[in-house]
């Protein structure tokens, strides 16, 4: 991306990363990602966040053309994350007389980031309600603790009614992909759920009080560390922020997710999904674990009220993939949901018992009965089972 005006003082410097195959060496991005990154040109300068070191020659050739010679007083960190963090170090060799602005646990981790880096009279720390004067424009500064580092801080600009919102609100894919602003994304949703509850997720709580402190603002928009800039309909960026940090569900309908080794168990789901919809399921999503994307499972756990976990037994307990999709579940804070269980086994079915082991462990699950066991293969026999288990579901 290359230098963009977002009013006469207040400049896009942001950069794309085309190139990445897995964002925090975990999460597929087939649309690339986003650093954003922001420049207040007033009578005190203020940048606000760098980059990631990929797209670091970018970032600096738009930073010199939005500055079009003027040296920055200021570099604002709202977060300490190395793809936003990255250039820190040569910002501070670069302008001399650059003070950086961050929370005090941020200035805290330079040194971890930055071996022998200089801060001496180069610092100023800002906590809750503190407040940047640029001349102009004002930026008031918001604790935002753990969403999703400890570190982290927001700022309001007080002039224009912008909330530099650091991950929160923010999306995978580069912006040259999805577009610049919200409205020209065909649909910001789905990308942005599968990162909150990939990278946010787990921290509800921290989110639920960060919006409770945006809901006193009057915020005209919002600009994040990633994805396009929100500008219209904030409303239902807000509400679906405010859902999912609830844990509530956000669509009526059913997930089923199959870890089967040899077909016999994703046969049953398949079968399973034909049940439910033919006794009315609003909605069924049915998901084989083994070649599907971790992160879009986890998603649409999260999405729906209600969980099938249908899975093979293996080395006397689960099959790999579902062991690691509840585990995903587990340190994500999965709760509030109901679970139905199948499990598979030729000939000591283990599956079942380290599944409902793995629920227990997460809060407000609620397990649904019967447990269906399978042999191997589904059978005629087994059908019944599978009509009862639906009825459960849908009760």
């Amino acid at each position: 991306m290359s230098v963009k005006k977002l009013s006469a003082d207040v400049a896009y410097i942001g950069a794309d990363d085309l190139e990445l195959d897995l964002f925090e060496s975990q999460y597929i991005v087939p649309e690339g990602m986003a650093y954003n990154s922001y420049v207040i040109l007033d009578k005190k300068i203020a940048v606000l966040d760098t980059a990631d070191a990929a797209v670091g020659a970018q970032w600096f050739d738009n930073l010199a053309q939005a500055l079009d010679g003027r040296q920055p007083d200021y570099l604002v960190v709202h977060h300490m994350e190395p793809d936003h963090s990255a250039l820190i170090a040569q910002m501070l060799d670069r302008y001399p007389a650059l003070q950086l602005v961050a929370s005090a646990k941020a200035i805290a981790m330079l040194s971890q980031f930055f071996e022998g880096i200089a801060l001496e009279g180069r610092t100023l720390a800002v906590k809750e309600g503190d407040v940047l004067d640029l001349g102009s424009h004002k930026l008031r500064f918001i604790a935002a603790p753990m969403v999703h580092w400890p570190e982290v801080m927001v700022s309001f600009d007080e002039t224009d009614g912008v909330l530099y919102s650091a991950d929160g609100f923010g999306k995978f894919g580069a912006l040259s992909k999805c577009g610049f602003y919200g409205r020209d994304d065909d649909d910001w949703a789905c990308e942005a759920r599968r990162y909150y509850f990939n990278i946010v997720g787990k921290y509800g709580v921290q989110v639920q009080a960060l919006l409770a402190k945006a809901a006193a603002l009057d915020i005209k928009a919002i600009r994040p560390l990633h994805g396009p800039l929100l500008e219209d309909n904030l409303g239902e960026y807000l509400s679906l922020y405010d859902t999912w940090s609830k844990y509530e569900a956000e669509t009526d309908g059913i997930f089923i997710a199959c870890a089967s080794i040899h077909g016999g168990t994703l046969a049953a789901a398949r079968e399973l999904e034909r049940i439910l919809l033919e006794k009315g399921a609003p909605k069924v999503v049915l998901s084989d674990l083994c070649r599907s994307d971790f992160a879009e499972n986890v998603e649409d756990a999260f999405r729906y009220p209600k969980l099938v976990a249908m899975a093979s037994s293996y080395d006397g307990g689960l099959f790999t993939p579902m062991h690691q999709f509840l585990h995903r579940l587990q340190i994500k804070g999965w709760s509030k949901r109901k679970v139905a269980i199948v499990e598979n086994g030729s000939w000591a079915p283990s599956a079942g018992r380290v599944m409902k082991e793995m629920f227990g462990a997460m809060k407000d699950v609620t397990l649904l009965e019967p447990v269906v066991t399978l042999r191997s293969r589904m059978k005629s026999s087994d059908l019944p089972a599978l009509e009862q288990l639906a009825d459960a579901i849908l009760n």
